[in-house]
């Protein structure tokens, strides 16, 4: 039976998405070492001594929940250069069609460009035009407040609020924010993100 999500190369003009492997060891912690993003207490990036640990834990999650982590590569001079970040397709819903995008994260050199975006509207169009999906849900700490606006920049709704969702790895507790693209949007968020993407600062 074909699996619901199975590896695959996402190209754009900024990014390109590769499915993540042991090799990129060495790449994710040059990456997250740029800007030290572990010292963001609310974001899931691991300090550089972890990445295998945290390379181990994505291909797991890949194997039995069948989710698809990435790297994500900048596109220089139309090649894909230095890994940037990591991003993830992950509670993989196949009866219901639905899935989440999350565990993301940028290098800072690349933060508050369209990396992100493009990303985004990559890992969309797979979802709703590949995989058919009725719904992609994208969740974030209250507290987050960066992530929040970023979702909401790329069309998505706020579903609302989980209070004492998950336990932090400092042992606080999180309260998450759930936002979300119904197949029906999706038209006009494709749209807006197209537009978002043709903006000269992009």
């Amino acid at each position: 039976m074909q699996p619901f999500i199975a590896p695959v190369t996402l190209t754009g003009c900024h990014a390109q998405l590769e499915p993540l492997h042991t090799g990129h060891a060495q790449e994710l912690a040059a990456a997250v070492a740029d800007g030290e993003l572990w010292n963001l207490w609310y974001t899931s990036a691991p300090r550089p001594e972890n990445i295998g640990a945290y390379i181990e834990a994505a291909l797991d999650m890949r194997a039995r929940l069948h989710a698809m982590p990435f790297v994500i590569r900048v596109m220089r001079d139309g090649k894909p250069a230095e890994v940037v970040g990591c991003t993830r397709m992950f509670n993989v819903d196949p009866a219901n069609r639905r899935l989440e995008i999350g565990h993301t994260w940028h290098a800072r050199s690349v933060q508050r460009t369209a990396i992100n975006t493009e990303c985004k509207r990559m890992l969309l169009t797979h979802a709703f035009e590949v995989l058919d999906c009725i719904a992609v849900e994208f969740r974030t700490h209250w507290l987050n407040h960066q992530s929040r606006t970023a979702i909401a920049r790329l069309g998505a709704k706020q579903d609302g609020i989980l209070r004492n969702h998950t336990r932090m790895p400092d042992g606080s507790l999180r309260d998450t924010v759930v936002f979300s693209i119904i197949a029906s949007e999706w038209p006009a968020v494709r749209q807006h993100l197209q537009f978002l993407l043709d903006k000269p600062r992009c």
